[in-house]
């Protein structure tokens, strides 16, 4: 028994020097030292040896085992070995090749026009106020003086979901959703940027979706000089210290009295030209005292309060400024044009 022990050790061991991989080697590991294995099976007949030699046959198929394993594992860190050499071999990197060039990104310009107004405001001590883009019908339209049949919904023809749910038609409603959260109680200063959505074509001035910047002001003694105000330093800030506004009457249903702002041509100086269709001025925002039928809807005293709003497309302050002809090269992602507006950082 003695000598069949030492004779599986050097089978064994012969057989592992001379395995070619891996998987012949765990076969070698398998056979010999598993439970079926020759070693096991010459162990199951230490019935017959005397109490002497049992202890001596134990010992020495504990160290035969020991060899097997250890010479296995030698083998096993051999393979690895190799293997990882000739991995690093095969994948060197030439450290010396010029790098590849990453690409920087650049923001949108309707984003790039976006924060200057939120930064503008925000430095006149306004807060930024957000609401869902689905919105109910009640602060859509009821909540700002737009009852259903009321003929003005008809300018802004909507895509309904259910009979009282829709995507908003504006940011108006997010004014709406904050005079009723302040119950009553000025003051309110807030800009409301954000999509909104109408049943547009889509062509060079128009589309289905677009963005929009809504201002909103409520306080005791708010007056028409304060809005003229804000509105001329919005329009020195954006388009120049050249720039001059006028005001003209108009009509929203939210606001009482309501006007349109036009700021002079930048093009001809307010001479006249092609872009201003001759009269110097260009239209670009509307706006208002706030309808005291609104304030009241949200709780507000309007005999106590009052408040102006004004609301703008950041689409249009985009074409003005920076000379774009058509609305839809906002929404294609052309990275040639998106890469222009890297000047403007």
């Amino acid at each position: 028994m003695q000598e069949r022990l030492q004779e599986l050790q050097a089978e064994a061991i012969g057989k592992v020097e001379a395995a070619a991989d891996l998987k012949e080697l765990n076969d070698i590991r398998v056979a010999y030292l598993g439970k079926k294995g020759p070693i096991t099976e010459v162990l199951r007949g230490m019935g017959k040896l005397s109490a002497e030699e049992r202890p001596k046959i134990g010992a020495l198929a504990n160290d035969v085992r020991e060899a097997i394993a250890v010479t296995l594992e030698a083998k096993q860190v051999q393979f690895e070995n190799e293997a990882v050499a000739a991995k690093l071999a095969s994948e060197t990197i030439d450290v010396t090749l010029p790098g590849r060039q990453v690409n920087k990104g650049n923001h949108h310009p309707l984003t790039r026009i976006i924060e200057e107004i939120e930064d503008l405001f925000i430095g006149m001590g306004y807060e930024i106020a957000e609401g869902p883009e689905v919105e109910q019908d009640y602060y859509n339209f009821e909540a700002l003086n737009l009852p259903k049949g009321h003929p003005a919904r008809d300018m802004q023809d909507s895509f309904y979901i259910t009979e009282e749910t829709l995507l908003r038609t504006q940011t108006s409603p997010v004014q709406a959703r904050t005079m009723e959260k302040h119950k009553g109680k000025g003051p309110v200063k807030i800009i409301c940027p954000g999509k909104v959505y109408r049943r547009d074509n889509d062509d060079a001035t128009h589309s289905h979706q677009f963005t929009q910047i809504e201002g909103l002001v409520i306080d005791e003694n708010i007056r028409m000089s304060d809005l003229k105000g804000t509105l001329e330093v919005f329009a020195k800030k954006m388009f120049g210290q050249d720039r001059e506004i006028r005001l003209r009457p108009s009509f929203f249903p939210f606001t009482e009295p309501s006007v349109e702002m036009d700021i002079s041509c930048k093009i001809c100086g307010g001479k006249g030209c092609s872009v201003c269709k001759g009269t110097g001025w260009i239209e670009i925002l509307g706006a208002g005292m706030v309808h005291p039928r609104v304030l009241e809807m949200s709780g507000f005293d309007s005999k106590k309060y009052s408040g102006f709003a004004f609301g703008m497309g950041p689409e249009r302050i985009a074409m003005l400024k920076y000379g774009v002809d058509d609305i839809r090269h906002f929404y294609t992602n052309d990275i040639r044009f998106i890469k222009q507006f890297h000047r403007h950082e």
